[in-house]
């Protein structure tokens, strides 16, 4: 399947035409489309544009809704809570980070609770957020029912979600160090990303929809449907669950139930933690001793001969730099379902292909 290359500046204004023509105010839609590109840049490709034509999918059934503001629940010192009444999670997640941000600097330590949004795209882009203010971060996301995709260990069947787990460290005179993982082996957009590439999923990440091993994509997304398997066996199911706790039950969202309320759309439920070291240890001691353990750990000797030792955020910011360069790299499946949403709002399809002349 051929991949052609899209620079980000003609990425970035096709995109945000399309979540406009949709019905999405200018400012929502740059802020999706900022969102969704950034995210191919670091290369988290099952967050970026291959999300587009499912997000213009779920807007057209109400499952989404735009231009949402966000309702606050509660507002009592370093607590916030929020909901997004199913708006979009690339601008409600960023409004509610730039809430809690702004209670963090000014009490120390900001917990908030956001729930009842629509996907929140790459976690990590929320931890980016808190460092570039000098905070610290811990995000723990589920979904209430829509996004059942994992097996809890020793199961065979969804009962779980992806739920994702991020953090960010800032990192005086360098760049942050940024966690985004999940809690499962594999994303189910990077299973989207496979299929639409015709490559094979890795081993020992997904079950098929009989409990068996399998590396087909489409047997995933076959009846009966598969289902991906935790990180680390037990411990990443124990994690997982401590996402659907945190982010879901805490949040009020609810944990992963296709008996909830909300389980009949994507809802993302975020449960956010941010730390002003000053209240700590104090900023210069506490940038002092990551500076330490950054150069301790980078020091080891690599594995492989030639390997280095990466921290987290280290491949992102390195991918970025390439893709800057060369583009976003797009593959046929993927060109097509974003001419077929530009198409169902009424733009001109062939937008996407000269984008990437």
């Amino acid at each position: 399947m051929a991949t052609r290359f899209v620079a980000q500046d003609r990425l970035r204004p096709l995109v945000g035409d399309i979540f406009r023509a949709a019905g999405c105010a200018a400012e929502e839609a740059g802020q999706i489309a900022d969102h969704l590109v950034d995210a191919n840049l670091a290369g988290h490709d099952s967050h970026g544009v291959i999300r587009v034509a499912k997000y213009v999918d779920w807007q057209r059934q109400g499952m989404v809704l735009p231009n949402r503001e966000l309702a606050t629940l509660r507002d009592d010192g370093m607590l916030l809570m929020l909901d997004g009444g199913f708006g979009y999670g690339q601008s409600l997640g960023r409004t509610a980070m730039t809430l809690a941000i702004e209670r963090a600097r000014s009490t120390g330590v900001a917990v908030m609770a956001l729930r009842n949004v629509g996907h929140l795209g790459r976690i990590g882009a929320w931890a980016e957020m808190a460092t570039a203010a000098g905070l610290l971060s811990v995000h723990f996301v589920n979904t209430s029912g829509f996004g059942l995709l994992v097996a809890p260990h020793g199961g065979s069947d969804r009962r779980l979600s992806a739920n994702p787990i991020a953090a960010g460290i800032p990192v005086a005179g360098g760049p942050p160090m940024i966690l985004d993982m999940s809690t499962c082996v594999i994303a189910e957009g990077k299973i989207q990303v496979a299929r639409n590439r015709g490559v094979p999923l890795p081993e020992g990440a997904v079950l098929d929809g009989h409990g068996q091993p399998t590396r087909s994509a489409e047997t995933f997304y076959a009846d009966p449907p598969g289902a991906i398997l935790p990180i680390a066996a037990h411990k990443g199911s124990g994690l997982s669950i401590l996402c659907e706790v945190l982010a879901g039950a805490l949040t009020g969202g609810g944990s992963s139930h296709p008996g909830n309320p909300s389980a009949s759309r994507l809802v993302n439920n975020m449960l956010t933690i941010l730390i002003d070291a000053d209240g700590l240890a104090g900023r210069d001691a506490f940038a002092a001793d990551v500076t330490r353990l950054r150069e301790w750990v980078k020091a080891s000797p690599p594995l492989v001969a030639g390997g280095e030792v990466l921290l987290p955020g280290e491949p992102e910011r390195r991918t970025r730099r390439e893709r800057e360069r060369t583009g976003v790299p797009l593959d046929d499946a993927t060109r097509a379902q974003i001419a077929q949403a530009a198409a169902a709002v009424g733009l001109d399809p062939t937008l996407v292909d000269r984008a990437a002349a």
